[in-house]
């Protein structure tokens, strides 16, 4: 099952688990679990980022066909 969390909640909680390695906060017996997790949360900003992504040249390229449709 997918997870639905925004790009938003995914990142935060990603600097989150960024910040704590860096402080060395993650005991050894939490680091797997974190870095599992972290590696969840990049494919979901990946995944939202390619969306978004594609949706923009979608609306883009449809915006340059109108445009070509009222010059004609």
């Amino acid at each position: 099952m997918k997870e639905k969390i925004s790009y938003t909640e995914a990142f935060t909680e990603l600097e989150n688990i960024v910040s704590e390695l860096e402080q060395g906060e993650i005991s050894v017996d939490e680091l797997s679990e974190k870095v599992k997790r972290a590696s969840a949360l990049i494919k979901i900003c990946k995944t939202k980022l390619s969306s978004t992504e594609e949706d923009v040249d979608k609306i883009l390229e449809e915006l340059h066909e109108k445009e070509q449709e009222e010059e004609s």
